[in-house]
């Protein structure tokens, strides 16, 4: 088996300077849990320059779509930022990923907690029928510095509720709360500050997190990473899952933590 396919690009999106979705075909082999990740990349001087990205589409979906932002002197974004209909992509033949429901322990709440690009597996997560099954409500929380870099702010609040197979699910369980760091904006600060001091709890209605209750999910920069497992581990009392195959009352993406 080939370690990657060659697929062609089907759909550019740029939102802001710094972020941009791009879709392509998807090969009938690859089979994937929503939240995993593939590699990504282009032939460079006949060898293949390959990055991580989480898969945005749901494993349901024909399409393969990645969100992704846009470094000018990065080895690949500076390239793949450019991409246009037609264009080949490389895609690796394995996807992998630790933010994946198997390995949450059963609860009421699933708290989806991201900054910037580490919305994109919950773009998927957000389309998964089991999600909505296993839990009574999907608090996605999005962190991001400006209002402009809410990609996919209409998908929460008007695609999806409206969506064929989805929607009733999405109206009834789904939550989407944005946060803008560096702006004025109706919950401006960021993500920790709102489950912290109980904001977000007092306007949603709901109990603050219990390990008895609450799982959630993690993706986003490295710091990001580190203030969210403090706060749901020392204030909140959630045991993170250790390793994937085990469950926990939290996943994080284990490979970009380093990154």
């Amino acid at each position: 088996m080939a370690a990657f396919t060659t697929e062609k690009v089907t759909h550019v999106y740029h939102w802001t300077p710094a972020y941009f979705t791009f879709k392509c075909t998807r090969s009938e082999s690859l089979r994937f849990k929503n939240g995993q990740f593939v590699m990504v990349g282009l032939m460079n001087e006949g060898k293949p320059l390959m990055r991580a990205y989480s898969i945005s589409s749901a494993n349901w979906e024909e399409e393969l779509e990645f969100f992704s932002i846009k470094v000018p002197d990065g080895p690949l974004t500076s390239r793949l930022q450019h991409l246009k209909v037609g264009d080949e992509v490389l895609i690796s033949a394995k996807p992998t990923g630790t933010l994946i429901l198997d390995d949450l322990n059963p609860g009421k709440n699933l708290y989806l907690l991201s900054t910037g690009t580490g919305i994109a597996p919950f773009l998927s997560v957000t389309k998964d029928p089991d999600a909505y099954e296993q839990f009574e409500k999907i608090i996605l929380m999005h962190g991001v510095r400006h209002q402009s870099d809410l990609a996919y702010y209409d998908r929460f609040l008007k695609e999806l509720p409206e969506h064929e197979y989805l929607g009733d699910m999405v109206k009834e369980k789904l939550i989407y709360y944005p946060v803008v760091s560096r702006e004025d904006y109706t919950h401006h600060g960021r993500i920790t500050d709102f489950l912290i001091n109980g904001t977000l709890f007092d306007e949603l209605g709901l109990p603050p997190i219990t390990p008895e209750n609450d799982r959630a999910m993690i993706c986003g920069g490295p710091d990001m990473l580190k203030s969210c497992v403090d706060m749901l581990t020392n204030h909140f009392g959630l045991k993170i899952s250790p390793k994937t195959g085990v469950r926990g009352d939290f996943v994080i993406e284990r490979a970009f933590v380093d990154q």
